[in-house]
């Protein structure tokens, strides 16, 4: 066991079957936390010792498991809030429901709203890119532009070209794609860097609104057992309104662009890098696109358009100056990288980085690192460059992945097995809102990789998965070495904080085909009950 030196009485006891994620003590019988932290963790009868008249003591037998708070490495957390209360086209499964679904709610808004979200999925109908003229008589009022669950391109309609000016004579853009069909005309669908020609026309959401989407976004991950996230960029003002007023229940790595590296510094030096709630340091960068938008970057060209292989949405030169001068200053940079090119291009740069500015531990992320060169696999643990994956992405691009990238590429596809064999540092996230920020599912699609379409039973690549405790680490320990707060939360150990979450079953001996069916029951963050089920 391991305690602290006082004895003061425990304000919560729980005891059960617990899974500490600590690899010297991975067992416990039961927990005591006072204040925001563990006391004690070990047998029940040691931890017994921390009970006084106060303390609430709760007994979990029923087959529970008790579990680090899960962290999640990849959201876009705000943007996920506000999706939970945007037109829902996710599972749309034919371009009628699509546009049945923009009808309806069109017809919930007042004339003139824009309609933001969606997070469509082309490939549920077929492949075929969604049209503006499936749309414009249903939208002839409202501003509409919408995502495919990637993020990577957009449906315009005809009200939102207007707005922005766009006509069929705009130029090309650098690193992105507007679509046009065989006559030429602009079917309204804009990919990547070209999604910036109407980005910025789109109106800003006034500050109550943003504060109830972040509102929105902690109540939901808290359900879900999910107690700090790393946000990727953006809404930096709305976080920190949030801190200041002492409303955050979920712990939030907030990241900023990585061109804006020369901003963080500066904010980072007259402020500080933040506390146990809200941290900074971090910068988001981009080599390419995705590969259900077919903009990843790939060697090769796509097994199903053998005239493209994708694009770098930064130049690399770019790429290069950023990262160089934000690891001088001592930040910590993740970069973007889809495509086998895209990421042997960052591993690149990182060793580059790393042989010019010298020793020191910078915990470099590639943030997806999907489509890996089997050669590169080795680089990762070489170059201590932490791969920051999403294994839900792995069941659900796998439905359609082989079509596009073959089957002989897709063998280093979410390569968990490879990378973990490697000794890499594996951490695992959601990319909420392109994906649900569920660790029991995400856990499932890395232990199973059974895709969601029931297509592959013994798994899409079935010798790249995981086992739970694996996954488990990938959540917990590893995602919190990720953010390096290894030392303050991750696992159930005495002095960390009290983020703890209490599962209706034990992941670690279920059948594995289970585990998605898995629901939290409470959820701790600092010792403090964020979510209890009813």
């Amino acid at each position: 066991i391991g305690c602290s030196k006082s004895q003061e009485p425990a304000e919560i006891i729980l005891i059960g079957k617990i899974w500490t994620g600590n690899s010297t003590q991975p067992w416990a019988e039961a927990l005591a936390m006072r204040g925001d932290s563990i006391v004690a963790v070990g047998t029940e009868a040691d931890v017994k010792s921390y009970e006084g008249k106060n303390t609430a003591t709760t007994r979990i037998g029923n087959g529970e498991l008790i579990v680090p708070g899960f962290i999640d490495t990849h959201t876009h957390f705000v943007n996920g809030g506000f999706r939970l209360s945007s037109v829902l086209l996710r599972d749309a499964r034919t371009k009628e429901e699509f546009a049945q679904r923009i009808k309806a709610f069109a017809e919930t808004v007042a004339p003139g709203t824009w309609i933001t979200g969606g997070d469509w999925d082309h490939e549920n109908w077929g492949g075929e890119l969604p049209d503006r003229a499936w749309i414009d008589q249903y939208t002839p009022n409202n501003p509409v532009w919408i995502n495919r669950l990637d993020g990577h391109m957009s449906l315009a309609n005809s009200a939102v070209l207007k707005a922005a000016g766009i006509t069929e004579r705009v130029s090309p853009v650098s690193g992105g794609t507007i679509v046009r069909d065989k006559n030429g005309r602009i079917t309204g669908v804009f990919k990547d860097n070209a999604m910036n020609l109407i980005d910025p026309h789109v109106p800003e959401a006034p500050p109550e609104l943003e504060d109830r989407a972040l509102e929105a976004a902690m109540k939901y991950v808290a359900e879900r057992g999910v107690t700090s996230v790393h946000n990727m960029s953006g809404y930096m003002a709305v976080l920190e309104r949030a801190h200041a007023a002492d409303k955050l229940r979920t712990r939030i790595y907030a990241g900023m662009p990585l061109n804006q590296w020369s901003e963080l510094n500066s904010k980072i030096n007259k402020e500080s890098r933040g506390d146990k709630w809200l941290r900074i340091g971090c910068l988001k960068g981009f080599v390419d696109g995705s590969l259900g938008s077919h903009t990843a970057a790939f060697f090769k060209p796509f097994t199903d358009s053998p005239l493209d292989s994708g694009f770098f949405v930064t130049p690399e030169k770019d790429l290069y100056e950023w990262t160089s001068a934000a690891d001088k200053a001592g930040l910590h940079v993740m970069v973007h990288a889809i495509g086998d090119k895209a990421i042997h291009t960052i591993l690149n740069i990182f060793e580059r980085v790393e042989k010019e500015n010298g020793a020191r531990d910078r915990r470099f992320r590639i943030e997806h690192a999907q489509h890996i060169s089997p050669g590169d696999i080795n680089r990762f643990a070489a170059l201590g460059v932490i791969a920051s994956m999403q294994p839900y992405h792995a069941i659900d691009d796998g439905r359609w992945a082989d079509k596009i990238i073959g089957s002989e590429r897709s063998k280093t596809t979410y390569a968990f097995r490879s990378l973990l064999d490697a000794n890499a540092k594996v951490a695992f996230g959601s990319d909420w809102f392109v994906a649900p920020p569920t660790p029991l599912e995400g856990i499932y699609g890395a232990v199973t990789r059974k895709t969601l379409d029931e297509k592959n039973p013994e798994g899409w690549i079935p010798e790249q998965k995981i086992t739970v405790e694996e996954a488990l680490k990938a959540y917990t320990i590893d995602a919190a070495y990720a953010s390096f707060e290894e030392k303050i939360k991750g696992s159930i150990e005495p002095g960390k904080l009290a983020d703890v979450v209490i599962l209706d079953q034990d992941i670690t001996s279920i059948a594995s085909a289970k585990i998605r069916d898995v629901k939290v029951i409470n959820t701790y963050v600092g010792g403090n009950p964020v979510y209890e089920r009813k």
